[in-house]
């Protein structure tokens, strides 16, 4: 995992990269790095894209069974909203006073030194991003799937639904591999798709308020739980159907005038998602009873039904194009954290290498892509995601630690974006706070996700620390295998260091 530099011979290009037809992107920058392609429309689709997957559709179910109503289920996703707002708003200074790609990964380096930033990338690149990658695509190929069997969804053939769900990561991989360009529109349009169902899903239920049909808001605060835990796990799942929030942030080196568009986009993004999640909620309770809601299992299906008739096939298709969106968003933002992690040399050097044609990070999305593949293969991946719910946030209030603790420190430091402190003190609490009752609810999954971050521990030692006493056939078998992987990929080392 050494950042020794290995050389590969006539692989800089020289300008070659404008004889490609691909490569118009590249034309007039002779730099191999990553290009600055991101525009503050691709940022706010990222952003809502990866944030509006399968959640919306699912998660409210999730939340209702725990709070048992109606008005308290409203309060708890306009919470979540403005919760992910704070946090969105918080990394927003952290991207524009740490300009590097990578997110928290980036950050903990910063503010912590190496060992707990290959921690939190270590946890990233074992479990976190192929088992979400993985999850997502199984959800997009079985509502794919669903509108085949209908009234009959124990009997889709799971095999085809691992199928579709591989060919939609090699798909959306090789996107990536071609370029950021596609990759964006991808996101672009699968986006504006998923903007589009709920849009109907909204219409429909302004006009059921409209027609002054009975709606179940009516007793909106009956039968509510006064059990605090349950309004925890509540809160919990709104939070899922939030997570990618700070996304963006993976991917801060490629935005044009990042100074401007991060913070912009976080502040159309966010109360965009709200607004919708909210509002989508509203339209859920004009048509369903809360019976309905709790015992269903995907609740926008079951609206669609009712409301529908002949065309409610169409929710399923279009959560499924959802789920594809966010699979997309996800393999675009998880490469690049594979490749901040390589240049930093925490991971092998192939990784932190890009293409000298397409200026994408090739290698690293390959990898990522091939995990989540394995992933497809493995048994119950939905138990590992619960065991490191409390470490994503944990790395998150950390990263907004370091954040308070660089405001001491540095006062003067030049930060182009800098928001009340009243607001980082305030997400650093909550988010201890959820991860003290994730602990606390818990226990012996997060002790099993604390075991597995341990398991970091000898492997930065071994591969990163003292990676210099390796055995020389070790080192050189290495190198061997990264020049063979660079002349066969067609990549390199990127010009510019950050």
């Amino acid at each position: 995992m050494s950042k020794r530099s290995v050389e590969m011979k006539n692989m800089k290009g020289d300008g070659e990269e404008s004889s490609s037809s691909d490569s118009s992107e590249g034309v007039g920058e002779s730099k191999i790095i990553l290009k600055q392609r991101i525009t503050l429309v691709n940022a706010c689709a990222l952003i809502v894209g990866t944030i509006i997957g399968s959640g919306i559709f699912i998660s409210p179910v999730g939340v209702f069974r725990e709070v048992n109503s109606v008005g308290l289920s409203l309060i708890v996703w306009t919470i979540g909203g403005f919760f992910s707002t704070i946090g969105a708003l918080c990394y927003a200074e952290l991207g524009t006073t740490i300009v590097k790609s990578g997110g928290d990964y980036a950050y903990i380096r910063e503010f912590y030194g190496p060992l707990p930033a290959f921690l939190r990338l270590w946890i990233a690149l074992l479990i976190i991003r192929p088992t979400s990658q993985a999850a997502i695509a199984l959800t997009f190929s079985s509502y794919l799937v669903q509108p085949f069997f209908p009234n009959c969804t124990e009997l889709m053939p799971e095999s085809s639904i691992r199928l579709f769900a591989a060919l939609s990561l090699i798909i959306l991989s090789l996107v990536n591999c071609m370029s950021v360009r596609w990759a964006t529109r991808v996101q672009d349009v699968f986006t504006a798709a998923k903007l589009l169902a709920l849009a109907i899903i909204i219409i429909i239920g302004v006009v059921k308020i409209g027609q002054a049909t009975h709606t179940h808001t009516h007793t909106s605060f009956k039968g509510t739980t006064s059990d605090i835990g349950r309004i925890v796990i509540a809160f919990y799942n709104s939070l899922y159907a939030y997570g990618g929030w700070n996304y963006l942030n993976f991917v801060t080196e490629e935005m044009k005038d990042p100074y401007k568009n991060l913070p912009r986009a976080i502040m159309i993004s966010l109360p965009l998602v709200s607004f919708i999640y909210v509002t989508a909620n509203i339209a859920y309770f004009t048509v369903l009873s809360p019976t309905e809601f709790g015992i269903s299992n995907a609740v926008a299906v079951l609206f669609g039904d009712k409301v529908l008739g002949v065309m409610s096939w169409i929710i399923p298709v279009f959560v499924s194009l959802s789920c594809f969106g966010s699979v997309n968003g996800s393999i675009f933002t998880s490469s690049r954290l594979f490749f901040v992690g390589a240049r930093e040399g925490q991971l092998p050097n192939i990784l932190a290498m890009i293409h000298t044609k397409h200026f994408t990070p090739v290698p690293a999305i390959m990898f990522n892509c091939i995990l989540s593949l394995l992933y497809l293969v493995s048994g119950d991946i939905w138990s590992l995601i619960t065991y490191f719910s409390f470490f994503n946030w944990l790395c998150v209030g950390m990263a907004i630690l370091g954040l308070l603790h660089w405001r001491y420190k540095y006062p003067d430091m030049e930060r182009p974006v800098k928001m009340h402190i009243s607001l980082p003190i305030t997400f650093f609490i909550a988010a201890a706070f959820l991860v003290v009752m994730a602990v606390y609810a818990a226990p012996k999954e997060c002790l099993i996700g604390a075991c597995i971050v341990l398991t970091g521990i000898p492997v930065y030692l071994i591969g990163v620390r003292y990676q210099h006493k390796q055995p020389k056939w070790l080192d050189n078998g290495m190198d061997s295998v990264t020049i063979f992987c660079q002349t066969f990929l067609g990549v390199v080392f990127q010009e510019e260091n950050f």
